[in-house]
């Protein structure tokens, strides 16, 4: 028995050294992988920005646990990009900057302000060299901000125009039983059509056509200027299939400068530069490695607070825009008195018609307690929801890239009763006293149904309507014109007076600054991003990632389809909406 206990307590001892020798190596871990890589900075150290991974307008926390695994998204911050950029203009120690393509993901309107950014570094003398084994269009777009583009001797650039893809789903839906009901305004308002059609609609493929069109010709326009050829020659490149062509044949079209394989770059610059060893360094090791001397908040600067909104706009959601996160956010800068203005940056397709009004009350508070400046600043796409949060801001700014408006509601009732009945065998029998109330999921709805929701649904357009007219002070019948559900180009906005500048967030924050009356600002970013180290532990010891985020990890290509279908049935009532399209 005493040999037992001894053995009993002996094995309870080991497994509680052997817990807390893990949890130890845990923590080292985090510190590890917590811990910024410090890099030196020395004189002739060249800046790089590796072009790759999923653009976001600001990056936001990975999970130890994901970055151990391998699983964390490989996030290319715009954000970061130009502020390492700006940082580097004036940075003594930086010669120049090298772009190296390697498969980046970005909307047009980011990369146009990347790219902006890098014609304003080369204003200071210094140079911009892109490489890539391979050039995106997107890649390649950017690229043409560079003193010189050098493709792989055997290498590919892709140009090819612009396209616009939405997927429709009414078929599949057919089949399996399901009828998406629908109520909405606007002739445009194209986000229900995947749901009731097979096919595009004329007056969405009308609105696509235009705003196609005119990004189109203002990336033409800006490449063509770039490499000192024609527009016509532009689209005569993208009508060849260039991607096929031989390297020779882009350098006698001067779509690139020169051939190398990629390990002669390194010897091209540092005979450049005089060197015997090029020094280079990571974009975002960059920023974790120069401390900004000047004073946050000194006399000769104004403070303004820049508030990121991206994503899906819904009422709560861990992800997106919250309302019930952002609004208590927006109404506590209103109260900080350091923040001399305030810029919404907004990458929004909308969401919530609630939780857009959620937000735009907010907004309006905001003016109405702090008396400061407020504007938006457009990033990729603003439109439906996007748009309705941006409408009330004293200045709106957009890439010509980006796309807005989109003013119009809709709102998509699911009805099974063919799924359940006729496939299932499952029955359902309602009783009720009245109008029976709001429509269900188990049948169609009835003639006063429809009709409440119609009238629901109008409201709701009538309010949008009126909050843009107040916002753009025009009258509500100059807004219907340009409404209807209808997406605008940025060039195309500002003639209808949806904003009021074309321009980058830089753009923003110096106009802002003028109106301060300062020489110069500083931005503090909002929401605040904390790292905490124990909630970084417990997620690791928290379990596997959810069961949606491994479905989107095997899905690939699919994901589309995937988050289409699921966004369908987790759609609130009233949506603020713009159609997902894969724009390329």
């Amino acid at each position: 028995m005493r040999k037992f206990l001894y053995s009993l307590l002996g094995t309870i001892t080991g497994i509680w050294i052997s817990v807390i020798v893990g949890v130890f190596l845990l923590i080292l871990t985090i510190a590890i992988i917590s811990v910024d890589n410090i890099a030196t900075v020395e004189n002739n150290t060249v800046l790089k920005i590796t072009l790759a991974g999923n653009s976001c307008d600001r990056a936001t926390p990975v999970k130890p646990i994901n970055k151990l695994m391998g699983d964390a998204d490989n996030q290319f911050a715009v954000n970061s990009v130009i502020k390492s950029i700006e940082k580097a203009k004036n940075d003594v120690r930086i010669p120049g900057i090298i772009l190296e393509c390697g498969g980046l993901n970005i909307g047009a309107a980011q990369a146009q302000s990347i790219r902006q950014a890098l014609i304003d570094f080369r204003k200071s003398d210094k140079w911009v060299i892109a490489y890539g084994d391979t050039y995106s269009q997107t890649e390649y777009f950017i690229s043409t901000a560079a003193n010189s583009i050098i493709l792989n001797t055997i290498g590919m650039v892709d140009i090819h125009g612009l396209s616009a893809t939405t997927i429709y789903f009414k078929e599949l839906l057919d089949k399996i039983g399901v009828k998406a009901q629908v109520v909405k305004v606007g002739t445009y308002k194209s986000a229900v059509e995947p749901f009731i059609l097979d096919k595009m609609s004329d007056a969405n493929r009308q609105q696509q056509e235009h705003f196609l069109n005119r990004i189109w010709s203002s990336i033409t326009n800006t490449i063509a200027d770039s490499r000192n050829v024609s527009p016509d020659s532009v689209n005569m490149w993208a009508d060849s299939y260039a991607f096929t062509q031989k390297t020779d044949w882009y350098l006698n079209q001067n779509i690139v400068d020169r051939l190398m394989y990629k390990h002669q770059l390194e010897d091209y610059i540092s005979i450049m530069l005089e060197t015997d060893k090029l020094q280079t360094i990571e974009y975002d090791d960059y920023l974790g490695n120069v401390v900004d001397t000047g004073k946050r908040y000194a006399d000769n600067k104004v403070n303004i607070a820049v508030l990121y909104a991206e994503g899906d706009i819904t009422e709560s959601a861990s992800d997106g825009i919250a309302s019930e996160r952002l609004v208590p956010e927006i109404l506590r800068l209103a109260e900080l008195e350091h923040i001399d203005g305030l810029i919404l940056r907004v990458n929004s397709g909308g969401g919530s018609a609630f939780a857009s009004e959620q937000i735009w009350e907010a907004l309006e508070q905001y003016k109405a307690i702090s008396g400061k400046p407020f504007y938006v600043s457009m990033s990729n796409i603003a439109a439906s929801g996007g748009y309705y949060i941006s409408c009330g801001a004293d200045k709106i700014f957009a890439e010509p890239l980006t796309l807005t408006g989109s003013i119009g509601i809709f709102g998509i009732i699911p009805e099974a009763q063919s799924l359940l009945n006729d496939k299932l065998g499952i029955n359902t029998f309602t009783v009720a006293t009245n109008s029976g109330g709001l429509p269900d999921f188990y049948k169609p709805m009835s003639a006063g149904q429809r009709a409440a929701m119609q009238k629901y649904v109008d409201n709701g357009y009538d309010l949008f309507l009126n909050r843009c007219a107040e916002g753009r002070n025009l009258s509500v019948e100059a807004i219907a014109e340009v409404a209807q559900g209808r997406v605008w180009d940025g060039t195309s906005a500002l003639e209808y007076g949806l904003i009021d500048e074309l321009g980058s967030l830089k753009d923003a924050l110096e106009d802002m600054t003028a109106e301060l009356e300062a020489t110069d600002y500083a931005i503090l970013e909002y929401p605040v991003i904390t790292s905490n180290f124990w909630d970084q532990l417990l997620d690791m010891t928290s379990g596997s990632e959810s069961y949606s985020a491994k479905l989107r990890n095997y899905l690939n290509a699919g994901v589309e389809f995937y988050d289409a279908i699921n966004s369908f049935k987790s759609m609130s009532p009233l949506q603020c909406r713009m159609e997902y399209i894969i724009m390329e």
